[in-house]
């Protein structure tokens, strides 16, 4: 049974990847800080699999305690990383927060894989990768353009770090670049709960929805789209998580052509704002309360992608859409544990 190292592994993510890979049988170790997670998760993982995960409340950005964690575990054989600041508004009020902390979590990690013999490496890189893309849908061979915010910098740094980490040693590497999670777990026990207030598009509609905000606030609808909103690919978070298995087991198995690789994980479809607002407003027969605000800095117009290659290389394909998305964020939002 290999061990798997989960990184901001109590996050909203984190969480259902360590789900997902316990249910296919791999043994899960578990670090957060905590900062913008509760370790109410954990409880819930245990849940739903019948199996408990190793966990440790460690700073990666303090080396000395995150190596304390790989000595404890040298048969770690593969890392997912996760943890990271995730905030595309707050990255661009805090630059050098983000430079800081999602720079120096990775460096360390990576040099301690390095240290410790982790050969296997997969990175929670992000769409926001390809700036202002101009040709739709994006593929893993788009042009990366200019980063519109520092959160997407940090991702564009992570990857030209880690590719040049897996041509110059013999660490394997994958590059999953998601385009917008969003949803909760079928069991109804996770979804997405930051303890910082949520930003995401899904979790404001469904708390708006519950009362837990007084408006949903949609940036822009003069943007040159179909119905003048952004357009985002809302990928389900449990999609999002067996991607993360089936990357493991190609890399342990060996079927890597190269040792960096990079796959887009999305449902191949673009849903702009208000068609994302109209999908909750059908499957919960509630209407929502929102308003036209003006556009948000960091914002990218429309991006959506081709997840051909994933399906390709790692057997991979989402199941589930928007309207799967709404129903199930909104079952959570009605009855979250925590």
């Amino acid at each position: 049974m290999s061990k798997v190292l989960v990184t901001g592994g109590t996050g909203y993510i984190g969480s259902h990847t360590a789900v997902d890979l316990l249910n296919h049988g791999y043994e899960v170790v578990t670090v957060d800080n905590h900062i913008n997670s509760y370790d109410a998760p954990l409880q819930y993982i245990e849940e739903i699999t019948g199996k408990k995960v190793s966990h440790y409340n460690i700073d990666l950005c303090d080396k000395e305690a995150t190596e304390q964690l790989f000595a404890e575990h040298q048969d770690i054989s593969a890392i997912i990383h996760f943890a990271a600041l995730k905030a595309v508004g707050e990255s661009t009020e805090k630059p050098l927060l983000y430079f800081e902390n999602n720079m120096k979590s990775l460096v360390n990690v990576l040099s301690l894989a390095e240290k410790y013999g982790v050969k296997n490496f997969i990175f929670s890189s992000s769409c926001t990768v390809y700036g202002q893309a101009t040709d739709l849908p994006v593929t893993e061979e788009t042009e990366m353009k200019e980063a519109e915010s520092p959160y997407g910098r940090t991702k564009q740094l992570g990857e030209y770090m880690l590719k040049d980490l897996a041509q110059f040693s013999n660490i394997n590497v994958i590059s999953l670049r998601y385009f917008n999670p969003a949803g909760a777990h079928s069991s109804g026990l996770l979804g997405e709960a930051p303890k910082q207030v949520a930003l995401n598009l899904v979790p404001v509609i469904t708390e708006t929805a519950a009362g837990k905000r007084a408006e949903t606030v949609v940036f822009g609808d003069d943007y040159d789209t179909r119905d003048g909103s952004c357009i985002r690919d809302y990928i389900h978070v449990e999609d999002l998580a067996a991607a993360h298995t089936c990357a493991v087991t190609y890399l342990l198995d060996g079927k890597n052509e190269s040792s960096y690789e990079v796959y887009n994980l999305g449902i191949g479809e673009g849903v702009t704002v208000l068609e994302a607002i109209n999908a909750f407003e059908k499957v919960s027969g509630k209407k929502l309360d929102y308003r036209i605000g003006p556009r948000r800095p960091g914002d990218v117009i429309a991006i959506y992608s081709n997840y051909e290659k994933a399906n390709d290389r790692l057997g991979w394909e989402p199941k589930y859409g928007i309207d799967d998305i709404m129903r199930s964020a909104w079952d959570w939002e009605q009855n979250r544990p925590f």
